[in-house]
Parts: C-alpha cells; sequence; structure tokens
C-alpha cells in the first residue's frame, strides 16, 4: 500500500467538508449526461464544484479503497483557481486543502 493514502483519504475528507462550509455540496446528483462528459473536469456540464463533488472524490476514493495505482501529478489547485477567479479570500481552505493534495500525489517522485 502507497504510503500516502491515509494523508490523501484526509485530504478528500478536508476538501468535501471545504465545498460544504461554501455551499457548492448538492444533495442532488447531475444528469447522467452531465457526468459523462468527455471533457476534461466536465467544463461542457459542470461547474468546478460539483464536478470535485461527482468526479473527482468518488475516483480519488475508489482508488484509495482498491488499493489502485494513484496519479504521478495533480493540478486540481490551479483547476479551482482557474475556476473561480477572484474568490481566493472565501476559498482559501478549499484550495488549500487542493494544494495539499497536490503536493501529497507529487510527493512521490
Amino acid at each position: 500500500m502507497d504510503s500516502r493514502f491515509s494523508a490523501l483519504a484526509d485530504q478528500l475528507l478536508l476538501i468535501e467538508r471545504e465545498l460544504r462550509v461554501l455551499g457548492m455540496w448538492s444533495a442532488e446528483s447531475p444528469s447522467a449526461e452531465a457526468l459523462a462528459s468527455q471533457q476534461p473536469f466536465c467544463v461542457d456540464t459542470l461547474d468546478f464544484g460539483a464536478w470535485l463533488q461527482w468526479i473527482f472524490l468518488p475516483r480519488m476514493k475508489q482508488l484509495l479503497e482498491s488499493d489502485g495505482p494513484l496519479p504521478s501529478v495533480s493540478g486540481i489547485r490551479e483547476m479551482a483557481e482557474m475556476s473561480w477567479p477572484g474568490s481566493e479570500a472565501q476559498t482559501r481552505g478549499l484550495l488549500a486543502a487542493l494544494g495539499e493534495f497536490d503536493r501529497l500525489i507529487g510527493s512521490a517522485h
């Protein structure tokens, strides 16, 4: 098992918590069509917060639970900054959690 799994699992919980605190967490799932987008980050069908909730978090949790291979790089924080320009003050906690996730993923090298 990859030694980063526990820390990554903690980061995923922090990301979920921050999405909830910011009011970006939805009880209603997007449509199957929206979730099936072939575009990176589902940019054509979901906002970035929804992508984090419905695509990123479930996929990463599944990788950790199945002891699957982790990505070698991550730029999730950078994508968040591009998705929410000018909102750094409001999203500081979420950006920090995403940045720590990126750092952990990159620490395998």
